[in-house]
């Protein structure tokens, strides 16, 4: 057995956890394990504004484990971009067509510019103004 092969092991453990804790703060673990990434473009219509839209567009996605953004425009949409392994975007994109904040109404939710990405554009799920 070789004397150096224990020390040669300390050293190197350290470094996974260092490494995991970096991955979990740049939200990459969680992107790292749902196959291909995705973006998609989203603006939803109906009664949407003034109903916390944003806010609660902002935790689910945190939820779901997408990154990107969201915000009210000056026509009474919301609208943003949607990032993350593809099941991932496609549960947010269920959850942007159909259930929205608590007090809205989704008359109708337009997707656009979706395509295949080789890495996230964002590191996080933000509002914007």
């Amino acid at each position: 057995m070789c004397p150096l092969l224990p020390a040669a092991a300390a050293v190197a453990a350290p470094r996974t956890p260092l490494l995991s804790l970096r991955l979990l703060r740049s939200g990459l673990a969680a992107m790292s394990t749902g196959g291909p990434l995705k973006s998609v473009d989203y603006e939803v219509f109906g009664r949407v504004q003034g109903r916390g839209a944003p806010t609660y567009t902002e935790g689910e996605a945190k939820k779901i484990g997408v990154v990107g953004w969201v915000k009210n425009t000056n026509k009474g949409t919301v609208t943003g971009q949607v990032q993350g392994p593809e099941e991932k975007v496609n549960s947010m994109k269920s959850w942007l067509s159909k259930v929205g904040s608590p007090s809205s109404r989704i008359d109708r939710t337009d997707f656009s510019n979706e395509k295949t990405i080789s890495k996230l554009e964002y590191s996080n799920f933000s509002i914007r103004y």
